[in-house]
């Protein structure tokens, strides 16, 4: 929080200039994340540009910005310091190399891309233009829920962590297009699991640390339609000790939870309407379960991870969440991937070496640590 409320102090300070930025993909998602940039108060948007030729002149209009006819002319912009990516994520990799490349900032919506080959370029591209890159998932003082569980953990509500479930699933799967990216299993790993758990991997590594074993179970068979995953069951091991599990399906009603249990009390929120309930442990009779009030975001606007890369670049702070946070969440996708194939725990560390050697601080703290699977436990 101190973050988010520093950027708020040196939004209204003179001399902090505005940052001037582009944006390909303007409509649909483009479109809402171009609300989200005005209502933060600081950036211009001053080029703009879509697949859609009638989308590209709307948006022009109605940000009183430069109607580019594709990205390269984007990326011409006199005067342009970043970058903003709202197109879908097939062409992620391509755009933000080709950005960074071009020594401009990176804004680029989740999930990050959909190979491991893909991600290492990302990265070392990052690396190499010394730019700074956010990618969209909600920044962690945004995030409602992550905020509600951490305080009902720091306070001893829930007692000794058990486990958590959380679903991701809505019936997308069931409106593709014969031929669209999103039905070929090569471009959109694990369906839902990439489409919408993403942003459920990077809260719970955010709350119970970094993934160190995937057991994943996939169908393909419900819609005949798509070559891509139609139900994702992961069985999730971290390296805190936290066990959890978590579907995404890609052909079901929409359905999105987290529920996190222990030994005093379980936690059930609706992730997507933000509401929950809680209920203690009595030792004996049939619980009931009583409202739970989600705690408010730090930025009622909910910009924060759009504020994190206007601080990032103004003052050097760390971005948040980062490139290396978003590889961190694929190097889960793509061990599900394989570990539905092989029918066997994956490591993310297998799959994507990058995670290798980065450690963070879970937010909640979970005891007593299990102790590790041995090789008969697989």
């Amino acid at each position: 929080m101190p973050a988010l409320v520093g950027i708020r102090r040196m939004d209204m300070q003179p001399g902090v200039p505005r940052m001037r930025i582009g944006q390909i993909g303007v409509w649909g998602f483009g479109g809402y994340r171009r609300q989200k940039i005005r209502e933060s108060g600081l950036f211009d948007l001053i080029a703009v540009c879509d697949r859609n030729p009638e989308a590209t002149a709307a948006a022009a209009r109605e940000e009183n910005a430069r109607a580019c006819a594709n990205f390269d002319e984007l990326l011409a912009t006199p005067g342009l310091e970043g970058v903003v990516i709202s197109t879908g994520a097939d062409s992620h990799a391509e755009l933000m190399i080709k950005a960074l490349d071009a020594g401009l900032h990176v804004f680029c919506e989740k999930p990050l891309c959909a190979t491991t080959e893909q991600t290492l370029e990302i990265l070392a591209a990052e690396r190499r233009s010394g730019k700074k890159a956010v990618i969209g998932f909600a920044h962690p003082e945004d995030n409602r829920v992550r905020r509600t569980v951490q305080r009902l953990a720091a306070n001893g509500e829930l007692g000794t962590l058990a486990a958590y479930q959380s679903d991701s699933s809505h019936s997308g799967g069931l409106q593709i297009k014969p031929g669209e990216w999103r039905g070929q299993r090569g471009r959109n790993p694990g369906g839902n699991l990439f489409q919408c758990g993403v942003h459920s991997l990077y809260l719970l590594q955010d709350l119970f640390g970094p993934v160190v074993g995937v057991s994943a179970l996939m169908r393909y068979d419900v819609n005949k339609k798509t070559q891509t995953a139609d139900v994702t069951s992961l069985l999730l091991r971290h390296e805190s000790g936290m066990v959890g599990t978590m579907n995404c399906y890609h052909v079901t009603a929409y359905f999105h939870e987290l529920r996190v249990f222990g030994d005093v009390a379980n936690a059930y929120i609706d992730t997507h309407l933000c509401q929950g309930t809680l209920q203690k442990n009595l030792k004996g009779p049939v619980e009931p379960r009583v409202p739970l009030t989600l705690d408010a975001p730090a930025c009622a606007d909910l910009t924060g991870n759009l504020r994190s890369w206007f601080r990032a670049v103004r003052e050097g702070e760390a971005p948040s969440p980062s490139v290396v946070d978003a590889a961190r969440v694929m190097a889960i996708v793509f061990a599900a991937d394989r570990s539905s194939e092989e029918r066997r725990e994956v490591s993310p560390d297998e799959v994507l070496p990058v995670s290798t050697g980065v450690k963070t601080t879970p937010t909640i703290t979970v005891e007593p640590k299990l102790r590790p699977l041995a090789a008969k436990d697989h």
